[in-house]
């Protein structure tokens, strides 16, 4: 049934990278897992997005808020650098939205 359910998030809009999966408790003939969806970026994944993207040495500030990172930066090309970079990790599990992209 946990297909299912990946089934039903993926329709909605959901990643699958935002799913926690506990562990699975049998229980005689039924089994049971729970699975937390994540919101946000915890402080460790911060840290690590930070120390990545400072390491580029890309013209940017980077300032961690609340469950957020908020990038910027004067020009719209290192803004974009920051974007592919970040798409081009793989390392990372966890999903990551691009908002309030403007000039």
């Amino acid at each position: 049934r946990s297909s299912d359910l990946r089934t039903r998030l993926a329709k909605r809009g959901v990643d699958l990278k935002a799913l926690d999966y506990g562990k699975v408790v049998e229980a005689g003939q039924r089994a049971t897992q729970t699975i937390t969806v994540r919101q946000g970026i915890d402080a460790e994944h911060a840290r690590r997005l930070v120390r990545l993207i400072k390491d580029k040495k890309l013209k940017v500030q980077t300032a961690v808020q609340g469950d957020e990172l908020r990038v910027s930066g004067k020009k719209r090309d290192d803004l974009q650098a920051v974007i592919a970079l970040l798409r081009g990790q793989s390392d990372f599990d966890l999903p990551l939205q691009y908002v309030n992209f403007r000039d």
